[in-house]
């Protein structure tokens, strides 16, 4: 059965704000969160970056659901670091705890002043990574020369169970590649054609688990209300790679989108007044394959998005979904 979730945005909500919506998606009948890993936002309209994984202890000891994160084992995090860091996560919250394993952006891992390498050099010391943290996660003593050093490493404190590692993918090439290590893929909406590619290279290259999909959308009372939002919010977001992973700085995401019209918004975020229409594109994602949806409104205050989803998209979605099974 399709899950829905709940995407808690790091980049535009403060953290103690966050715990209060993912608390509210939980009562009205989300089924699991995720969030976003930044130590910086994408737009200064954003204007947030809380730390994600001392806000994860949190929001885990005050759920009860599932909930994950994007990780990056780069400059910021070393590969033991973020292994020690999920193992007592899941260690203390069993089979709650996901991380999609990823190569990063500039504008979050140019800050310690460490070189920012091409994309090909990121991917790989993401897959030397992705070995490491396995092997961690089960109490084995690490030691490693490659791309980053380990020396004798050893969690002793690790889950029953690890956490799993799933692959964030955009393209079908990268989908392909990540299937050859992850528990399960994410990806992000995109056209319908696309996301078929998508999954099918993940599936082809040999991935299993299940598949998720982070869906932007902007809902409010009126069409005018909804645009104007995700046009303030997320117009900073609509650039294809490889600017948003080697763009460094929040001004120059800002300087980049000043003249960005609403039309290109639109493309990347599902936005309209209707709740209808938001009804008929998750169902589309679900006809898609994925098993997971996250829904991403992209404003700053999630109450009412919160609450009238879960009274009247979730269980429609739901119904229709469980009728074609």
């Amino acid at each position: 059965m399709t899950r829905f979730g709940f995407h808690a945005s790091h980049e535009q909500i403060d953290p103690a704000q966050l715990l209060v919506d993912v608390r509210h998606a939980e009562s009205v009948g989300f089924d699991m969160a995720m969030c976003s890993d930044h130590i910086a936002p994408w737009s200064s309209r954003q204007g947030h970056s809380g730390n994600n994984w001392t806000w994860l202890g949190a929001v885990l000891a005050t759920t009860a659901f599932p909930i994950g994160t994007l990780a990056i084992p780069g400059h910021r995090y070393h590969p033991v670091v973020l292994a020690h860091q999920l193992a007592t996560l899941a260690q203390m919250f069993p089979d709650r705890v996901w991380a999609a394993l990823g190569s990063g952006e500039a504008m979050n891992e140019h800050v310690t002043g460490a070189r920012w390498p091409q994309k090909e050099e990121r991917v790989s010391h993401l897959e030397e990574s992705v070995d490491v943290i396995r092997r961690l996660l089960t109490g084995e003593e690490v030691s490693h020369h490659g791309s980053f050093t380990v020396d004798r490493a050893r969690l002793w404190d690790v889950p029953e169970a690890p956490p799993l590692l799933l692959g964030p993918a955009i393209s079908p090439p990268s989908a392909a590649r990540v299937a050859t290590w992850a528990d399960g893929l994410v990806t992000v909406s995109q056209p319908a054609e696309v996301l078929r590619d998508v999954v099918t290279a993940y599936s082809d290259a040999g991935g299993t688990g299940r598949l998720a999909v982070q869906v932007h959308l902007s809902w409010a009372p009126t069409l005018q209300e909804a645009e104007a939002l995700a046009h303030d919010q997320w117009r900073s977001n609509v650039f294809a790679p490889p600017v948003p992973a080697d763009t460094m700085t929040t001004q120059a995401f800002d300087a980049m989108a000043e003249h960005v019209p609403e039309g290109v918004v639109t493309k990347t975020v599902r936005v309209s007044e209707d709740l209808g229409r938001h009804r008929e594109w998750l169902a589309e994602f679900a006809e898609l394959g994925f098993d997971d949806i996250y829904l991403h409104h992209v404003g700053q205050d999630q109450a009412a998005f919160i609450e009238i989803f879960g009274e009247q998209v979730l269980p429609a979605v739901r119904g229709v979904n469980d009728a074609s099974n």
